[in-house]
């Protein structure tokens, strides 16, 4: 296994002032009747719900952080609703500042785009996330062959990706590939309920289900590493071991992770 590893995942929401400035909506239209207006006009074109992913405004990176110390569970959240910018800087400090194996389901088709366009926005700076080994403050000529940018490199493993052979006919839910390897899968909402539920004020539910999600991707990470021996069969038994005790630690604070624990055994 290399340490360390960080496993990640975002929750985003459409970006409806983003959608202001690049519309021409009347002033005194509500973020309801903006985002509905594009909705209908979506509809009548035949055309997804689905927002464009240089409009969607991160609300959650939630993060699984294993390294010889342990095992963290960490989120950034834009609490205020002006804080995007930061929660995206902090993220990419976290990656500067520990250089990690890179993990996720489905990252390199949607969750990295999405930080891409919105670091840009916010003018988001991340050296050694866009190091490709040719110069540069972060220059490492390591990164030349094996960084986080090139779809076909391990320092990020864009997990789904991999496993689909890089093609998108054969991808699969993390959901229901957790739930076939044992584990707990999603539990109370799916990304379909993220707006609605931040609507209703319930930012923790959103941040919580994030970080149950992001766990579940750490799990199939390490039921990866076994199928390709990069854990022995006891050392596999020995995470997941880690990785309950770690979580029973939280559950005094964080009683989501008791519900996930109970789904899993």
């Amino acid at each position: 296994m290399p340490w360390p590893v960080l496993v990640f995942d975002i929750e985003s929401i459409p970006d409806v002032q983003g959608l202001r400035l690049l519309r021409e909506f009347p002033k005194d239209a509500t973020d309801a009747e903006v985002y509905g207006q594009w909705l209908q006009e979506r509809k009548e074109a035949g055309q997804s719900d689905f927002m464009p992913l240089h409009l969607q405004r991160v609300l959650v990176i939630s993060c699984v952080f294993r390294n010889a110390e342990g095992l963290r569970v960490h989120s950034f959240v834009d609490r205020d609703n002006a804080s995007e910018g930061r929660v995206i800087q902090n993220f990419f400090n976290a990656l500067d500042k520990h250089v990690p194996q890179l993990v996720s389901w489905n990252g390199g088709g949607f969750d990295l785009p999405v930080l891409h366009y919105r670091g840009l926005r916010h003018g988001v700076t991340a050296d050694r996330y866009w190091c490709l080994g040719e110069g540069g403050a972060a220059d490492d000529r390591e990164f030349k062959y094996n960084n986080y940018i090139n779809r076909y490199h391990m320092r990020h493993m864009d997990l789904m990706d991999v496993l689909a052979m890089y093609q998108p006919r054969a991808s699969a839910p993390l959901d229901a590939m957790a739930k076939l390897c044992g584990f707990p899968g999603k539990l109370g909402m799916d990304g379909s309920k993220v707006y609605e539920a931040y609507l209703e004020g319930k930012l923790e539910d959103i941040r919580r289900y994030c970080e149950t999600d992001v766990m579940n991707t750490y799990l199939l990470y390490c039921r990866f590493q076994k199928m390709r021996c990069g854990f022995t069969e006891a050392e596999y038994d020995q995470e997941m071991g880690l990785v309950k005790e770690s979580l029973a630690a939280l559950v005094p604070g964080e009683p989501h992770w008791r519900e996930y624990l109970d789904a899993w055994l």
